[in-house]
């Protein structure tokens, strides 16, 4: 019973040690972040979206966690039969490489001699002579060589960077510090949304849970702006270029001095306490009330600020009354209006374009009206995010980096030579990168060869 038992533990032991098992979570794990770059996760999605999927498949995606992929149980759960697998082949591995690189081979088999590149050069002067002189220019040439006594010869072994070869599990070790960062950042973080309208004051956001997080301050949006690019035609084109929030964060109502009036764009985040907002989304907050334009005295050059409401008029400065008869908001033209002026003679009627304010001038009216903006208030939508994690995250990016960098661009490179009386023989072997070190190790060769020693 006891052998059988000892038996499953090994071959649940060589299943998590498995080198397919590795591949095969890699191509998994490739495969299926593709369904986060497709489908749209939470919290940027489009309610247009929705109209594109039938209801059945929005139940089955949101079962499976396709719009929360990266948080979804059964993507963690691969995570973490990678991490396992991971530390299993180290455990495995590691014992042995270790005692590669601290208890190297100090002398060759005469196999390895037969395998190794070689140089072979006769000695000058008496055996211990030659040895002393060989083991001062290797030093010098290449590394302070081990001197060992075999029978009726010497070795001498000299090596660099042996623990180069430990890089790959550096990488393994970063790859499960990151794993700890990622499961540090989902407990005890959170990530959520809020919207803010001009002028107003939050204390608390809203978690991807549904759960309402206080955050400790206020933020008060005090002001936020929208600017278009222009279309091939003239106008805005309705794409925005940039939405900016002014935001001020406050403790018990008092302003923080370093976070008053702060700048919020795409890209730039802000950050207080831990907790990062982002500029995310915009939009209206309610409908306006009232209509802002500049009036100008083409003669004179006098200008006067007015505000239009809908059913309402407003005296100008030269009699007339000007009034809003339509409003429209064009996406190739932006907001405009028409207004009517009475006074004597016939009613005008003309159109106001906010978007291009010079147009009212090819009047010729001896009123100029430009559109300044209205009275209603606008919203800031900003993705919140508190990651505790993210310095361990970040820990282990930049030993993945070190490690990747032993890894692929530092070599073992290994040198023995075996003296006789009379005749030496110089080996070399390096971890990777072969014809680079075949370079060294004749260049080596050569030098030792021509001090006659």
């Amino acid at each position: 019973m006891s052998t059988n038992e000892r038996s499953l533990v090994q071959q649940i032991w060589d299943f998590f040690c498995s080198l397919k098992l590795t591949i095969f979570l890699l191509i998994t794990l490739a495969i299926t972040s593709i369904i986060g770059t497709i489908i749209p996760q939470f919290p940027n999605i489009d309610e247009r979206y929705w109209a594109t999927i039938s209801a059945t498949k929005r139940a089955l995606y949101e079962k499976l966690g396709f719009f929360d992929m990266y948080h979804s149980w059964w993507f963690l759960a691969l995570l973490a039969l990678f991490t396992i697998n991971l530390i299993a082949c180290s455990i495995k591995r590691l014992p042995h490489v270790f005692k590669f690189v601290s208890e190297p081979a100090t002398t060759l088999s005469e196999m390895q001699q037969k395998i190794f590149p070689s140089r072979d050069f006769k000695l000058a002067s008496s055996l211990e002579e030659s040895k002393d002189r060989l083991a001062a220019s290797l030093g010098a040439e290449f590394a302070k060589p081990v001197i060992t006594k075999v029978d009726h010869q010497y070795h001498l072994f000299a090596q660099k960077n042996p623990w180069c070869r430990l890089g790959v599990y550096v990488v393994h070790f970063s790859i499960v510090v990151i794993f700890v960062g990622a499961i540090i950042g989902n407990l005890f973080g959170y990530k959520g949304f809020v919207a803010i309208v001009e002028g107003e004051t939050i204390n608390a956001i809203q978690a991807r849970s549904g759960k309402t997080i206080p955050l400790g301050f206020e933020v008060r949006c005090d002001q936020f702006t929208v600017t278009f690019y222009d279309a091939p035609g003239g106008g805005p084109s309705g794409m925005p270029k940039e939405f900016k929030s002014i935001l001020t964060l406050t403790e018990n109502g008092k302003e923080i001095p370093d976070y008053k009036h702060v700048r919020l764009v795409v890209n730039e985040p802000l950050t207080y306490k831990g907790i990062t907002f982002y500029q995310s989304s915009y939009g209206p907050a309610s409908d306006p009330t009232a209509f802002f334009f500049s009036v100008t005295n083409r003669s004179s050059g006098a200008s006067e600020q007015i505000a239009l409401r809908p059913g309402a008029q407003t005296k100008l400065s030269d009699g007339r009354s000007a009034s809003i008869v339509d409003l429209t908001d064009n996406p190739g033209e932006g907001l405009v209006a028409t207004l009517r002026v009475t006074g004597s003679g016939e009613p005008q009627f003309f159109r106001v374009y906010k978007e291009q304010p010079s147009l009212d001038d090819l009047r010729g009216d001896r009123l100029i009206f430009t559109f300044t903006g209205t009275d209603a208030k606008m919203y800031t939508g900003l993705q919140v995010n508190k990651d505790p994690g993210v310095w361990v995250v970040w820990t282990g990016c930049i030993m993945m980096c070190l490690g990747l960098c032993i890894a692929f661009f530092m070599s073992h490179k290994r040198v023995w030579i075996v003296l006789s009386p009379g005749h030496a023989r110089i080996f070399g072997n390096a971890s990777k990168n072969q014809p680079a070190f075949q370079d060294e190790f004749e260049a080596l060769a050569e030098k030792l060869h021509n001090q006659n020693i």
